[in-house]
């Protein structure tokens, strides 16, 4: 089994996540964190390793097994080039991590578990084609030579384990909500109205997610009844131009024996370019969500946590599922409509308070947290996303991520702490 570098900081300890256990701060030892796991190097470009990294993009606890964890990778290293992505790799494989720590205070990864079509076969993550959840991208190889694309391609970017020993996962192409087995093979394929995958749908004004903004977070409700999802930013609704609110994303439910959604409106405290991350529920109407911008905390970045409610919250699903841009008010689709026409309409966003600060809290110093879990009894575990441990070098090559405060190559890590 390879090993992967999951560098972990401890800044409290950890509490159960399930009501009905008594366990207490002294069950887990933590006394050997934080450790570093050693990379391995998948591959050199221009003299950059790529490092099996990648875990991160989204996080969840194991259903009933204390200390243990599932962390997953998004499609692959890669960097921006022309219309779309050079894929460094175009054969990798989106891949959960299940890991643990030990009761001598060791991480230790249990298994890791590929991604695979409905035949078994590894996926990879290679835009989706025309009719199948495409978001426009071309995929080119590390040299600029155009790529196929794949059916049951994924760029996957969070994960529920269910109590039942599958995953769903999301990702930021259909926008997808995807059920896997135990060992990673595709069972079912949820996407909008018009997208040509499995026959449950989400709304179809969600297809107008924007190219590496689909559905960034997803968790699932403690009755174990309902997903609930989060649009990464605000959507092209109805198209680029004329979507102005650029603090509007949406929150998105899909019930799990009905097949019935909902949907409610999120305002971020940023604008457009920032990111709702990941999602994970306290209760079946509370959650905690991530808001954060692109730059490095060290350098004025912005990571924060939020507690949201949508139990006060208005449905904006409307009465035709189908509808492209989905609810409209007075002829507008929602994002041209500013927040008060919105509230003028009677239409209430969710409810959100802060829960904590990073950078103010811990001197957060990545550019990216995209995996957030609960562990009960206002504490949370928080994983960054390493990217691999690469950036775009601005001309679509790679280059080393470095992390400015301390000039080290990003790795994967997660933190533990108290929340508000």
């Amino acid at each position: 089994m390879k090993k992967i570098l999951l560098s972990v900081v401890i800044l409290a300890a950890v509490t159960a996540c399930k009501d009905d256990e008594t366990i207490s701060n002294q069950d887990l030892n933590y006394s050997k964190l934080p450790q570093e796991f050693p990379f391995s190097t998948m591959l050199t470009l221009n003299g950059v390793g790529v490092i099996n990294g990648g875990f991160g993009s989204g996080a969840a606890a194991h259903p009933s097994r204390k200390g243990e964890f599932y962390v997953i990778t998004d499609r692959g290293p890669n960097t921006d080039y022309l219309s779309g992505k050079k894929f460094l790799m175009p054969s990798f494989t989106p891949t959960i991590m299940h890991f643990k720590i030990n009761a001598d205070g060791n991480i230790e990864v249990i298994k890791y578990i590929k991604l695979k079509n409905p035949s078994g076969q590894p996926i990879t993550g290679l835009p989706n084609p025309a009719g199948m959840g495409s978001t426009g991208e071309v995929a080119y190889d590390a040299n600029g030579n155009i790529l196929g694309t794949d059916n049951y391609g994924l760029d996957s970017e969070s994960i529920v384990a269910a109590a039942d020993g599958t995953f769903w996962v999301s990702d930021e192409y259909g926008p997808h909500i995807v059920h896997y087995s135990a060992e990673g093979v595709e069972m079912e394929r949820i996407s909008p109205i018009g997208v040509n995958t499995g026959t449950r749908k989400l709304p179809a004004v969600l297809a107008k997610r924007r190219a590496n903004r689909g559905m960034e977070g997803l968790c699932i409700t403690p009755d174990g009844k309902t997903l609930v999802g989060t649009m990464q930013s605000m959507m092209y609704v109805p198209n680029k131009n004329a979507a102005t609110n650029k603090t509007l994303t949406r929150i998105v439910t899909f019930d799990l024996a009905t097949g019935q959604t909902k949907q409610f409106l999120y305002q971020q405290d940023g604008g457009a370019s920032d990111s709702v991350c990941d999602i994970t529920a306290i209760s079946n109407t509370e959650f905690l969500v991530i808001e954060r911008d692109g730059n490095f905390g060290s350098q004025g970045g912005i990571k924060k946590v939020y507690k949201i409610n949508i139990a006060g919250a208005s449905d904006v699903n409307g009465s035709d599922l189908a509808a492209a841009d989905g609810m409209k008010i007075n002829g507008k689709a929602l994002e041209q409509c500013t927040w008060s026409e919105i509230s003028a309409a009677g239409i209430q966003a969710v409810s959100k308070t802060l829960a904590v600060d990073l950078v103010a809290k811990t001197g957060y110093e990545h550019d990216k947290f995209e995996g957030l879990v609960y562990l009960g009894n206002n504490k949370i575990a928080v994983f960054n996303d390493d990217d691999f441990g690469i950036v775009d070098d601005g001309n679509g090559n790679p280059k080393a991520k470095v992390l400015p405060k301390t000039g080290k190559v990003d790795k994967g890590t997660m933190y533990v702490m108290d929340i508000q």
